[in-house]
């Protein structure tokens, strides 16, 4: 089992959930619902207070996805300010952008809680990209 894995079972069973809203609330994170433009969200940390930016225009199921991607940014780069990063230097955020990727993709898929679902249940109910499910299930 994979350091990512191992934190969202602890993260899952603590909580009992795998509802990235009911995990982020848990954890004094505060969410919300802006105007966004292209951009489906970001985290950033003020005053040592996790914020999750989500886009307004999503789509429900989408919003699931996005919630629970930045709060693996949240679990897992705390102290890391991706938009920042990427208007401001050149420091690759692809791989903490596939971790987080992965991060959603287990909570969301989490044996704890979900009974076994298709790729086709998994994007409709949850929001997961096609793509990052045949990564999951096909690597």
């Amino acid at each position: 089992m994979g350091a990512i894995s191992k934190k969202v079972n602890q993260l899952v069973k603590k909580h009992g959930t795998n509802d990235p809203f009911k995990i982020a609330e848990a954890k004094g994170m505060i969410i919300r619902n802006v105007p966004l433009g292209k951009i489906l969200g970001f985290h950033a940390r003020k005053s040592r207070v996790s914020i999750i930016h989500i886009n307004e225009n999503a789509s429900s199921q989408q919003k699931i996805f996005i919630c629970g991607h930045e709060l693996g940014h949240a679990v897992l780069h705390p102290e890391v300010n991706a938009p920042f990063l990427q208007s401001h230097t050149y420091y690759s955020t692809s791989k903490i952008e596939q971790e987080a990727n992965e991060f959603a993709v287990e909570l969301l898929l989490s044996k704890e809680v979900v009974q076994p679902i298709t790729i086709h249940e998994a994007t409709e109910s949850y929001g997961i990209p096609e793509q990052l499910l045949h990564k999951k299930f096909y690597s």
